[in-house]
This record gives C-alpha cells, sequence and structure tokens, in this order.
C-alpha cells in the first residue's frame, strides 16, 4: 500500500488508530505461572520473550504510557502483570545486556516500581542487576561489545536504574580497549571481527552516548573526553556534509549480502546519529552538536523516506529501523526547537496507511523484499512492532494537543525533552512551509 503524500490524518484519528492497536496488543498476551503476563514476538511463536528489544519489557514502556495518556487504570493493572511475569524470568534469561537481557529487564522492572508503587518489581530489578554484576568478566560480558547487546548497553541501564557503580565498571573497559584511527578512536563491536560499525545501536555512536551520558553523572571526565574522541571519528567519516551527514554502516561493510552500506534509521543513520548529538550538545553545551544534528535531519527528510522507492529501500514501520523510529526525533524536534509539524504529518499519515484494521484491532506488518510474499506477520514489542509504534503515536497525539512531550518511560538512549516547552499544536500556524514537507 502506498501512503497519501499530502493528506493530513485527524489527531483524534492517529488517537483511535493507537487503541486499536493497544487492543490487538493486549490481546496477544499469554498468560504466566502465577497471574503473569508475558509475549512473544509474534503472535504465531511459542517461546515468550522478556527482552526489552522484542519482548515483553519493550511492551511495559507503551502501557504505561497508555495509562498516563488515557487515563484507564486497565492499562496498569496490565502493566503490572507484565512486571510480574518478567520478574518471574529473571533467573532464567542467559544474557546480561540493555536490549537482549537482565538490565533491559531491570531497567522496566525499576520504572513499574517508580511509577506505580509496586514493590516487587524494585525488588526484581535490584535481583537482576546483582545477577549482571556478578557475571562481569572484569572487561565484558559477552560477545557484544556495543549498546544494543554489551557494556554500553548495561552502564547506561545500570545508570538510570541508580547503580552509578556498576555503571562505571561497564564503561571502563573501554579506556583500554579503544582503537585509535585517523580522526579519533573506535571499537570492535564483537569478537573476532573485522568490520567496525559506526552508528548507535551496534556501533561507535552508542558507545559514545553511554560513555558521555555516564561519564558526565558520575564525574568521570575521561569517560566524557573519550566519548567526544569516538565522535571526532565518526564526524570525519560523513559523507553527506556540508548541509546534510550521512556516514556509511560500517568499514568494512558488515555482511555486504544483507546489510546496504547506507541507511537512515535510528539503529544505523542519521535518525539515530542525531539522538547521539542531541546527548553531546546538552553535555557540552557546544553549538557544533546542534549544527550536526540539525545536519542529520536535513539528511533524513530529503532522503525519500517513508516511501518504499525501490526493493529494500524503507520496508519498515517500527521503532528500531523504520518509520517510528523517526518519528521520535521529529517529536523531538517540535518539542525543543519548535519545528514545524510538516514531516511528522507525513510519517504518520503513512503509519496510518500501513495500518491492518480489523475487529482485532490494529498492527503492522513490515516487508521482506527479498522473499515472496514480503508482507511479515506483524510483531508486538519495541523494535518492529506495535509496542514501539503505539508509544510514538500517542506522544505525538499529546504534542498536537499542546501536551506535555516528556514520555512516561524515558528510554534511556534517547536524551530526554524539557519538561513543558511553548508547543505549537499541530493544526495552528506554523509559520513558512519546511521545504522538508516537499521532500523527494
Amino acid at each position: 500500500m502506498t501512503a497519501p503524500e499530502t493528506m493530513v490524518v485527524a489527531v483524534d484519528e492517529v488517537e483511535e488508530l493507537a487503541l486499536e492497536g493497544l487492543r490487538w496488543l493486549t490481546a496477544a498476551a499469554r498468560e504466566t505461572v502465577g497471574g503473569g503476563l508475558a509475549w512473544t514476538t509474534r503472535p504465531s511463536d511459542d517461546e515468550l520473550n522478556p527482552r526489552l528489544y522484542s519482548g515483553t519489557a519493550g511492551i511495559v514502556p507503551v502501557l504505561l504510557e497508555a495509562w498516563r495518556h488515557f487515563g484507564d487504570d486497565a492499562y496498569a493493572d496490565t502493566a503490572l502483570r507484565a512486571a510480574r511475569g518478567l520478574a518471574d524470568s529473571v533467573d532464567s534469561v542467559d544474557d546480561d545486556s540493555l536490549y537482549f537481557g537482565r538490565t533491559g529487564m531491570a531497567l522496566v522492572l525499576r520504572a513499574v516500581h517508580d511509577e506505580l508503587g509496586d514493590t516487587a518489581s524494585g525488588a526484581a530489578a535490584d535481583r537482576a542487576l546483582e545477577l549482571v554484576r556478578s557475571r562481569f568478566d572484569g572487561t565484558r560480558w559477552g560477545e557484544l561489545f556495543e549498546l544494543m547487546g554489551g557494556n554500553a548497553g548495561i552502564g547506561l541501564g545500570a545508570l538510570v536504574v541508580g547503580d552509578p557503580e556498576l555503571a562505571v565498571l561497564a564503561m571502563e573497559p573501554y579506556l583500554r580497549t579503544a582503537e585509535q584511527t585517523p580522526a579519533g578512536v573506535h571499537w570492535a563491536h564483537r569478537t573476532g571481527i573485522e568490520s567496525r560499525l559506526h552508528h548507535i545501536s551496534h556501533g561507535t555512536l552508542g558507545i559514545v552516548l553511554a560513555l558521555a551520558r555516564v561519564g558526565r553523572a558520575t564525574g568521570r571526565a575521561d569517560l566524557v573526553e573519550l566519548a567526544l574522541t569516538g565522535a571526532a571519528d565518526i564526524v570525519a567519516r560523513d559523507e553527506g556534509g556540508p548541509e546534510g551527514f550521512l556516514v556509511l554502516h560500517s568499514t568494512l561493510q558488515h555482511r555486504p549480502d544483507v546489510v546496504e552500506p547506507i541507511s537512515y534509521g535510528w539503529c544505523h543513520g542519521p535518525a539515530g546519529d542525531a539522538q547521539v548529538f542531541r546527548l553531546l550538545r546538552d553535555i557540552t553545551a557546544d553549538p557544533v552538536w546542534s549544527a550536526l544534528a540539525d545536519r542529520c535531519w536535513h539528511t533524513v527528510t530529503r532522503s525519500g523516506l517513508p516511501e518504499r522507492v525501490r526493493p529494500g529501500f524503507w520496508d519498515n514501520n517500527g521503532r528500531c529501523c523504520g518509520t517510528a523510529g523517526v518519528l521520535a526525533l521529529a517529536c523531538d524536534r517540535i518539542a525543543e526547537q519548535q519545528d514545524p509539524y510538516d514531516f511528522a504529518h507525513v510519517l504518520v499519515t503513512d503509519l496510518v496507511a500501513r495500518a491492518i484494521r480489523d475487529t482485532d484491532g490494529a498492527r503492522w506488518s513490515n516487508l521482506e523484499h527479498r522473499s515472496t510474499p514480503g508482507d511479515l506477520e506483524p510483531c508486538t514489542g519495541w523494535a518492529m512492532g506495535n509496542a514501539g509504534i503505539v508509544r510514538e503515536l500517542l506522544r505525538f497525539v499529546r504534542l498536537s494537543q499542546g501536551g506535555d512531550p516528556r514520555y512516561a518511560f524515558a528510554w534511556p538512549d534517547q536524551p530526554p525533552v524539557p519538561a513543558r516547552s511553548a508547543i505549537r499544536h499541530a493544526g495552528t500556524d506554523t509559520g513558512p512551509t519546511a521545504p522538508d514537507a516537499d521532500a523527494p
């Protein structure tokens, strides 16, 4: 289905779509022993998935978002039952990372404790982090060594949960493992690999973000300085200047048979790069980082997304690799810089057009262009599914109505916006039309 290019969807229709997405998502939950709830990655799967990336831990944040947005205690009750299911999984997960293991679970359990006053969730979060601490080998926790699956994410998650000592323990190994480059430093994202990845999910910029945030919070200037040196390496790789910003996925190209050298989303492109530059702006007060974030946005809005202009280009609606992740940045810019809503409307209109809607609710199918049929089964979680998409739609609705731009649950690698800004409503005069509204 091709999304309309000029139609602006009414805010109440977007809110209704979010409700339908929540209905489908909550119906996909499975009951666990002891009265908890858990989700599989896809409804047809058998194995329960507790992870922040694609499972239960990533679904709880949208339940908290819905509870705060609609004031319906049913969402809080569902979040509490999901936390019970997560708590029961803490000891059985064989991964300690932020997105794929215990650190992410601890982060969400702590949020349920803080938001809903559930002491059992707080105790489970503490137990999860103690297990994480016990499994550290002095340098790392496993094969991965980046934000999603390695030290950077564990350090960032530990900081947010309230364990700065563990956060520093996780980040210090980057001081001795950094590899010098002509312009700065970078790291291998996993053991035994020649390619060096550059962006937020698995590459240098994800490590930069964690180093900067942990270093600033704990008074470790050496970690902040290392972060800036890593960022310098990435800035030197820019191929989109002087107005834009675009860096290859990796050098040497990682898995060239399946991974394209250029991407535009959160995980491996300028939509995620901009989030790192936003954080460095806040930490250093150096205007160069604001300018780089603006250049990232220039590139994103002129890339052609969210249209699927060729096979393999922009096949994903989700928060990690697709349209919802770009919408998150668009709303950050609306809240912080009073950006026009033009491109946010383009993104939301596309998500509305691509939704599958029936009596079961709403969900989204991503596309695999290398197979026939290419429509993939809808997913439940944050990365590729309803949880990540609905969370961003609800925030867009709130911004459009002049509400609080903050999330109910602050994602650890997305710098927060101010509590309240003088936000222009989506339907009001936004001044001259932004050029990105007509981007090809």
